[in-house]
């Protein structure tokens, strides 16, 4: 596409992992095409992580808010024509708010990866990819109006006043392992006495052990269960960081354990190595994208016994369910992966 692209607009509303994953794809765009003027349409929280990211105007769509969202969308570029949109995401509440996004080009998913009648709010698409990581699939979108294929590097919005605040909740910290235990489902969570077991070998190897997550009750009660079943000392910031503070508490860990969640992502942007634990997503797809050699995963195994083919030859993101799957992710092999990162991080 031709470098003389004045704006941009970007179209990514949820969710934490996804939008870190697409900030490496806005910002290698910027240095594509420094001039042109880049507006993100975003999801309500995940812009409170991403607000003050440079160059970038957010315009905030809060689901929350029903036809009303759709009707603010409306209004916001009532007069505005963007001369490209690059839509980001393949959910039907997002398709909708393309309609309301006026762009001379409209980019999306290859057909492959279009759900949700995706294609019929596009009008050009990114080129077909093998087995994508997600971030691999929006550094395509930045490909196709001129960003040059590049490894991916982050310029994460946070303050001085952001770092100080997690200084403070971790004063008397020096070796952090951050345990962030908790996903979206409760299902694709290890077992509380599982990470309490790592909690305690960490502590024994010379790691002062934290706990983050957000404030719901599903994450206060698995932090609770874990600290109730540990031996050693554990801060417990559970519902306790905004996520700017939260993003500069990873930033200053040694290392994080997470399963498929948001924060193993965020510590991604900022250099943390991520052991990820997987069971229910292909970590080729969702896994911590600079750490997966660091993932331990039951996903393979599992797809083949339920759907009775491997990964690549099944639809490319599929999922599986199942409330025990990451039960079979034992204690002995995460002690395994934390001395192998241990000593290959030299941490």
């Amino acid at each position: 596409m031709s470098k003389s692209i004045a704006s941009i607009c970007i179209l990514r509303l949820s969710a934490i992992g996804d939008v870190c994953h697409a900030v490496a794809a806005v910002q290698a765009i910027q240095r594509a095409h420094p001039q042109a003027k880049i507006t993100w349409v975003i999801g309500k929280v995940e812009a409170m992580l991403l607000a003050d990211l440079p160059g970038v105007e957010f315009v905030v769509f809060d689901k929350k808010r029903g036809k009303a969202a759709f009707k603010d969308l409306k209004a916001q570029f009532k007069g505005t024509k963007f001369d490209v949109l690059l839509h980001m995401q393949v959910a039907f509440r997002a398709n909708l708010a393309a309609l309301f996004i006026p762009a001379k080009v409209k980019i999306g998913f290859d057909n492959a990866r279009a759900k949700e009648l995706h294609s019929l709010f596009v009008n050009q698409r990114i080129a077909k990819q093998t087995e994508p990581h997600v971030l691999e699939g929006f550094q395509q979108f930045a490909q196709a109006i001129g960003a040059k294929q590049e490894s991916p590097c982050w310029e994460m919005p946070y303050t001085e006043e952001d770092e100080k605040q997690a200084e403070v909740l971790l004063s008397g910290l020096k070796r952090i392992l951050v345990i962030s235990p908790a996903a979206s489902k409760k299902e694709r969570n290890w077992l509380p006495e599982r990470y309490a077991a790592l909690a305690d070998y960490a502590a024994e190897q010379g790691f002062d052990i934290v706990l983050t997550g957000g404030p719901t009750e599903l994450e206060r009660n698995l932090s609770s269960s874990i600290v109730e079943h540990a031996n050693c000392k554990i801060l417990n910031l559970v519902g306790q960081t905004q996520l700017k503070t939260l993003l500069c508490v990873l930033k200053q860990a040694k290392l994080v354990l997470a399963p498929d969640t948001g924060p193993a992502h965020m510590a991604v942007t900022v250099g943390t190595p991520v052991i990820g634990l997987y069971a229910h997503s292909n970590p080729k797809r969702t896994g911590p994208y600079l750490f997966q050699d660091y993932v331990i995963e039951v996903y393979h195994k599992n797809i083949l016994a339920q759907k009775g083919k491997p990964a690549n030859e099944l639809p490319w993101g599929t999922r599986i369910k199942g409330a025990e799957l990451m039960a079979q992710i034992g204690v002995d092999e995460v002690k395994a992966m934390f001395d192998k990162v241990v000593e290959q991080e030299k941490l």
